[in-house]
């Protein structure tokens, strides 16, 4: 019987890479980014959702029905997973045990995905907050500031994602994106672990050759990593080195605070500290305070 595991992070957080990596053992199948779990969950919501038949009268209507149904909103969500666990199933090759399905959006309907799957894997996975919001300066802003793109993700999807984590701790799988490019191994080893497979050091040579079509997905890392290093780890640095882009982050930091950073796997202070001592750079400036 196949089972599905879910990837769980922000975006721009090195999900895609350890998708590919995954996804070369045959046992583990998996597509792009498929988005499918969104709306299924979003359907149970009252606001977040514009539609031409009036999305608050249908999940008033949809609520009026789970008072009904024995067992509620986890029947529901339930149903919903079986049914996703069968077209997971259809994708699949015959000799998979499992599917991965890793939408970075997920992060904002965590718990709700965890409850949809009783007997599915989940793995959180963490990237410092500056490298996320320096990747996606450069990934989707050509290295302009649209950060403010990305307010659900940074403020909404992050506080979920560690919600979460700590309500489901004992079940649930967490890495650091910096630890799985410094020892890759023995972060893959615990990830099969979890998943009771064994692992073969191969993947880190093969995974190169993965290629995951689709409209949605990293559209840079698949073209600029071939392999495993630490090269990512400080690119931030050149990115968030003028003073708007220091003060602002600044803030971020402190609105995720110690007690979430800590969770996570990082250090207040010595993120603050790296960031104050970032070599300031004045180009972008002009161009930031327009936006």
């Amino acid at each position: 019987m196949l089972s599905p595991v879910i990837l769980f992070s922000l975006p721009r957080s090195g999900s895609t890479l350890l998708q590919r990596i995954l996804s070369v053992d045959p046992k583990i199948a998996t597509v792009a980014e498929p988005w499918v779990l969104l709306p299924l969950v979003y359907a149970l919501k009252g606001c977040g959702v514009y539609t031409e038949y009036s999305h608050d009268w249908c999940s008033q209507a949809l609520a009026d029905f789970m008072d009904e149904l024995p067992g509620g909103k986890q029947a529901y969500l339930e149903c919903m997973g079986e049914a996703m666990t069968g077209l997971y199933s259809s994708i699949a090759k015959k000799d998979a045990r499992y599917f991965l399905d890793k939408t970075p959006r997920y992060a904002l309907i965590s718990d709700d995905v965890i409850n949809m799957f009783p007997d599915g894997k989940f793995i959180f996975l963490w990237r410092n907050p500056l490298a996320v919001i320096s990747s996606m300066i450069e990934t989707w802003g050509g290295g302009r500031w649209n950060i403010y793109i990305f307010k659900v993700d940074l403020f909404d999807g992050m506080q979920t994602l560690v919600d979460s984590y700590e309500s489901n701790r004992e079940a649930v799988l967490s890495l650091k994106y910096e630890s799985l490019l410094q020892a890759p191994e023995d972060d893959l080893r615990r990830v099969f672990d979890y998943l009771d497979l064994p692992y073969d050091s191969g993947l880190l040579a093969e995974f190169a050759k993965i290629r995951l079509d689709g409209k949605m997905g990293d559209p840079t890392g698949v073209e600029e990593y071939s392999k495993v290093d630490t090269s990512p780890l400080d690119k931030w640095k050149t990115t968030l080195n003028n003073p708007l882009r220091r003060l602002w982050c600044r803030r971020y930091l402190r609105w995720i605070g110690r007690e979430r950073m800590a969770i996570m796997g990082y250090d207040l202070d010595e993120l603050l500290q790296e960031l104050n001592t970032t070599h300031t750079r004045w180009a972008t400036l002009p161009g930031d305070m327009v936006c």
